[in-house]
């Protein structure tokens, strides 16, 4: 992976890892894919508010759709902070889970490897702290 990864490269590497739950993920490729999917979501949701109920369908087919990516990149961003990929399962409990998945997630990745991979740009880059 390149050490400036756009938001493109970061969505389409989501989706080329679709359900893979192994290795790492930085944080631009996490929070672009949130962001991507934050923007499409909000889009369809306001069409199927203001235009037409048709668009509720297609949303629903789309958080379905990227139910799966979504989770897998969230388990290889909790890997590439040294954490098990469990660590997801803590944004069920209310309110406070959220909220410190959100920390988890925008924490800056384990410089070197560790033991879901080598770090996703490179051994000694300090370009994700």
């Amino acid at each position: 992976m390149s050490q400036n990864i756009t938001f493109m490269e970061a969505v389409k590497a989501c989706f080329n890892k679709y359900a893979d739950f192994n290795g790492r993920s930085p944080r631009a490729e996490y929070w672009y894919f949130a962001l991507f999917n934050a923007v499409i979501c909000l889009v369809l949701y306001c069409l199927a508010a203001y235009v037409a109920n048709f668009f509720i369908y297609i949303y629903y087919i789309y958080a379905l759709a990227v139910l799966v990516p979504g989770i897998a990149v969230g388990i290889r961003r909790m890997h590439d902070i040294g954490r098990s990929g469990w660590w997801i399962l803590i944004s069920l409990v209310p309110l406070i889970g959220s909220i410190w998945f959100i920390v988890l997630a925008a924490l800056p990745s384990q410089l070197g490897p560790n033991k879901y991979g080598p770090n996703p740009y490179g051994q000694n880059s300090i370009l994700d702290r």
